[in-house]
């Protein structure tokens, strides 16, 4: 015990190897001694006990020991706290090494989100995340991510909630019914794969944010402070599994801050393909107004957001979409130049040879019509798309064109029409334009009430999720949402008529989506219904993954005191699937030091136990007695995965 403290004293004396709570940066000093740090070796040379200890001579040349040293410091947990201490102490290890030692882990934390507290109206009210980051050993996730059973499956339509009976399919076997699933959404994404791997034309996803790489602990609360290394992890194990749900013409928007957008592109690049990068939308999410204003001392109020868009391959095709001019000067030029288009056709569905052109005002004259006001300016503008007016185009001068309307396609493949030796402008292509990757036009204003959930700090526009939806499917596409919080893109793909997945967690109380997607059965008007004479209707299926060692996380999340664990422990005893690598006898032995950490670390270190394969009943465990399936989770488990048997 004196050589650690004499290690710690002397490697204190270099500032860089001290956090600001005074505590030696472990992995800092491995680093420095992983790379035979001059600085390091000094230090630990200037100690005569620790030059005797981690130094040999050979011909009066001192060698550094480094394989020594480091073994000091991982095998026997050098300068780890009291936690720490006291997992060694239960036996938490595998092979003689603690599972932070060991090399061949896989970075896996597929319940990293299971009890997020999303949803609050103020920033203080988010309570911090108690499930801490574990490094899984390869060999302890080996049922982790096989598909899960499912359990308490309802039918909503608008005649309310009914009992399950079956899953719709389509000629190719197909489920075609919207569904709900609550539940872990890593191990949800992975239950979909055997039914909808290869058929999802359109993934949406505002995901948890990363904000900060300075917090020290590696856990995390809904929308903020992520340690940067976490989020990427969490954000990686769903991309890969989401591609492969993916349509090979399919595509994926992600929303993200600009505080985490660098890290994500990087991330997406190395998954989708840098190739596949289809666009990085700028898109105003906020006003420049309000709290936003409260530092503009320090630095620019930030009210833009970033949606990467991949596509899966390069075949994939976007529908362009058109929408008005937003800028403020072009609008003004509109006034000005109306004049000029003064002719309409008659009938634009003929082709172009055949089109009746006439003045506006002998159109008015032949169909005894009122001549308005404002010297037809809203007539032009709602009919803009046959309101026409001619210029001179000087690429068409030569060709000579005998005919009096003709289409006329150039080199590039652009079209134009040709009327009487002039090239024919329309009104439609002045006033609006093709959607570009610059948003602007979308207002986020009074959101918290849209769809009948209030939600004000998480919600989307419906109409972000609509541009979105229409610029990538058509009706009856499949969309999947697997952070669905509110519900946005789940209430807007069924007013689209699109089929849906939505993926969600959390149970938001009367802002949960279930209760918004009924609202919308109802024919709730919010939104964009009436842009799409929405009037209600249609039918989701509501299910859960059936969870196991998830109800004791659950239990630890909601204790409030050191007996409430006590009796949680007790059950988990008799009732959990615990770690294979624990001690329960010295877990029994050294429970006055399991009473001696803080309640956060008790709650941390009882989740730790569980085996985390066991978080949800695996589909293999269908039949087995100990997991007590009912004969409807058997019945709507093997609907789901087509077992006959």
């Amino acid at each position: 015990m004196k050589l650690y403290q004499t290690l710690e004293n002397q490697i204190k004396k270099e500032s860089n190897y001290v956090s600001d709570n005074g505590e030696v940066k472990k992995w800092v000093v491995l680093n420095k001694a992983q790379n035979f740090d001059e600085e390091l070796i000094g230090l630990l040379l200037d100690d005569s006990d620790l030059k005797e200890k981690f130094f040999i001579k050979v011909k009066d040349v001192l060698i550094f020991n480094q394989n020594l040293f480091i073994q000091f410091l991982e095998q026997k947990n050098y300068l780890n706290d009291s936690y720490t201490q006291f997992k060694n102490k239960i036996g938490l290890s595998i092979d003689g090494k603690y599972m932070k030692q060991r090399n061949e882990v896989a970075l896996v934390w597929p319940f990293k989100d299971c009890v997020l507290e999303g949803g609050q109206s103020r920033e203080e009210d988010k309570r911090e995340e108690i499930f801490f980051n574990e490094t899984l050993a390869q060999d302890e996730i080996t049922e982790l991510l096989d598909p899960k059973v499912f359990t308490n499956a309802k039918l909503f339509d608008k005649d309310g909630e009914k009992s399950f009976d079956q899953f719709n399919r389509n000629e190719n076997g197909t489920i075609t019914d919207n569904l709900i699933i609550k539940g872990n959404n890593l191990l949800a994404l992975h239950s979909l794969k055997k039914e909808f791997a290869g058929k999802v034309k359109l993934i949406y996803i505002d995901p948890p944010y990363y904000f900060n790489n300075t917090v020290d602990t590696d856990s995390f609360k809904y929308n903020s402070n992520f340690k940067l290394s976490t989020w990427l992890t969490f954000m990686k194990n769903r991309l890969e599994v989401s591609k492969s749900l993916l349509k090979d013409e399919g595509f994926i928007f992600i929303q993200i801050k600009t505080d985490g957008y660098a890290h994500l592109k990087i991330l997406a690049d190395s998954i989708f393909g840098s190739n596949n990068l289809v666009n990085s939308i700028s898109v105003k999410m906020s006003e420049s107004s309000g709290v936003k204003m409260a530092h503009v001392d320090k630095r620019l109020a930030n009210v833009f957001e970033h949606i990467l868009v991949y596509s899966k391959s390069r075949n994939s095709k976007i529908n362009p979409i058109k929408i008005e001019k937003s800028d403020e000067e072009e609008n003004s030029k509109l006034e000005k130049y109306l004049n000029y288009y003064s002719k309409i056709i008659i009938d634009k569905s003929k082709p172009v040879e055949e089109w009746e052109i006439m003045s506006i005002d002998k159109y008015f004259e032949i169909n005894n019509l009122e001549k308005p006001y404002d010297n037809y300016k809203e007539f032009k503008i709602s009919n803009a798309n046959k309101i026409v007016y001619r210029t001179n185009n000087s690429s068409f001068e030569k060709l000579n064109i005998k005919k009096k309307l003709a289409k006329i396609t150039s080199a590039r493949g652009i079209e134009y029409i040709w009327w009487e030796g002039k090239q024919m402008l329309f009104l439609e292509d002045y006033i609006s334009e093709y959607l570009c990757d610059l948003w602007l036009d979308i207002s986020t204003i009074n959101l918290n009430k849209e769809g009948g959930v209030d939600l004000p700090n998480g919600k989307k526009p419906e109409k972000l999720i609509e541009r979105i939806i229409n610029l990538c499917t058509t009706k009856n596409d499949i969309v999947l949402d697997y952070h669905l919080g509110s519900g946005t893109t789940a209430a807007v793909a069924h007013k689209m008529e699109r089929q849906y997945i939505g993926l969600e967690q959390i149970d938001y109380g009367d802002n949960d989506c279930t209760i918004r997607i009924n609202n919308v059965i109802r024919g709730e008007q919010g939104g964009i219904s009436k842009s799409v004479n929405w009037q209600g209707g249609g039918s989701f299926i509501y299910l859960e993954l059936k969870k196991y060692n998830q109800i004791f996380i659950e239990k630890i999340e909601e204790a409030e005191n050191f007996e409430s664990l006590l009796q949680i422990w007790e059950e988990m005893k008799t009732k959990s699937f615990l770690n294979y690598n624990i001690d329960i006898k010295k877990q029994e032995q050294y429970l006055e030091d399991f009473k001696a950490l803080n309640l956060k670390e008790q709650k941390q270190h009882l989740c730790e136990l569980l085996n985390k394969n066991q978080l949800y009943v695996n589909l293999s465990s269908l039949n087995d007695g100990n997991f007590e399936c009912t004969p409807e989770e058997n019945k709507v488990t093997k609907d789901f995965y087509q077992i006959k048997k």
